[in-house]
């Protein structure tokens, strides 16, 4: 595989990550920090991660990508949830 072809594998691996956890950080905004559910949806997303990460054949020296982009879906899920409720129409 070449050089280019690992990176835009990486990267599409990477922005699944952050969508896969979009409605998990939208989720834990609704429990209390520290809660079982708070782990739970901050955990639940990693097998899934781990799995799409072994099947594009990616090694761990891309994980800390695939972290990036599971903490950037978590942010912006929570971000999601806060403006919808501080929206008017919401």
């Amino acid at each position: 595989m070449t050089t280019y072809s690992i990176a835009s594998l990486a990267i599409m691996v990477s922005m699944a990550a952050l969508v896969l956890n979009l409605p998990f950080g939208y989720l834990r905004m609704n429990t209390r920090k520290l809660s079982f559910m708070w782990f739970v949806y901050i955990h639940l997303p990693i097998p899934a991660i781990f799995i799409l990460r072994n099947m594009a054949g990616l090694d761990y020296k891309f994980i800390p990508l695939m972290v990036a982009g599971a903490v950037a879906g978590q942010f912006l899920g929570g971000r999601l949830n806060r403006n919808r409720k501080a929206s008017p129409n919401g």
